[in-house]
């Protein structure tokens, strides 16, 4: 049998080597053409709550006339986010109970003692995700909220505000979130009347990429 060679002749057409360099390049552009997406990995961020560049904030209405406004100064926490699968994301927040500060000393002493948050038994609160769905504009961020030593279901509707690169050389990530806590469900029973049975808590997320 006659070895080919690049000189050899096949139904009167020469093939060269530019043919089959040619032929193969072709062949390697389709597959790559029709091969599947590879999509990022899920991304691990850390909450950048010692930069103060993130905040749990939370209003209650007083006797229904005003609106009391506070914060938790000390918490941390981390999540993961994935831009294009967002059920893989995660997130976990620990709050210090202690820190609460709404700018008024004596009360916020009184919402330390057992009437309110009880920190001397129960100085964490945490919140660990157990699903999040929807879009980046408008997520459900389902999950187990644990304050004053009772732990419930609750849904946080949040949306993603921006993600870059940071001046650092850091990447970061940001989201803003709301939900709504019975004070009854965690057995907090202080009697402020029918419009303060509700504590609006609202968290702003900025995470630095590990």
């Amino acid at each position: 049998m006659k070895a080919f060679t690049p000189n050899n002749y096949k139904n009167g057409q020469r093939f060269n080597t530019f043919g089959l360099s040619t032929l193969f390049t072709a062949l390697m552009s389709s597959a790559l053409l029709f091969a599947p997406t590879v999509m990022a990995a899920p991304v691990n961020y850390q909450i950048d709550s010692p930069g103060m560049h993130a905040s749990v904030n939370f209003k209650i209405q007083h006797l229904g006339y005003s609106w009391l406004t506070g914060r938790f100064e000390k918490f941390d926490g981390q999540y993961t986010y994935d831009d294009q699968q967002l059920s893989n994301s995660k997130i976990a927040v620990t709050i210090d109970t202690a820190s609460v500060s709404t700018n008024h000393a004596e009360r916020d002493v009184h919402l330390r003692s057992a009437d309110f948050l009880n920190v001397k038994k129960h100085p964490k609160a945490q919140f660990v995700s157990d699903s999040i769905s929807g879009t980046d504009k408008k997520m459900q961020v389902a999950g187990k909220f644990t304050l004053n030593g009772v732990t419930k279901d609750i849904v946080i509707e949040a949306h993603k505000i921006g993600e870059g690169k940071d001046p650092w050389g850091g990447h970061r990530s940001g989201f803003s979130g709301t939900t709504a806590l019975k004070l009854v469900d965690y057995n907090i029973s202080q009697d402020l009347g029918p419009a303060s049975a509700e504590v609006l808590l609202e968290l702003h997320i900025e995470g630095v990429r590990k």
